[in-house]
């Protein structure tokens, strides 16, 4: 591994302990884990988010947050 640069970031509780919850369950560490997710992120979604108009994106984004409990019990 590279050198490191320590960050801060503000997270909401909610998704921090799901997060720290997931990484305790995998024997992982939250760094580990936000680590993975943030190199996803830069791989995969990033580079797709200009192949989208950036008013369907903000359509989509806001539809799903206003059906996220729908998403969520339609996930169990």
């Amino acid at each position: 591994m590279g050198a490191t640069k320590q960050v801060g970031l503000n997270m909401s509780t909610a998704l921090y302990k799901k997060l720290k919850k997931l990484a305790d369950d995998n024997g992982q560490t939250t760094t580990y884990v936000l680590e993975q997710a943030a190199e996803h992120y830069i791989r995969y979604v990033a580079p797709t988010q200009n192949t989208v108009r950036p008013e369907f994106m903000a359509h989509v984004r806001k539809s799903m947050k206003k059906n996220d409990k729908l998403l969520q019990l339609l996930a169990k």
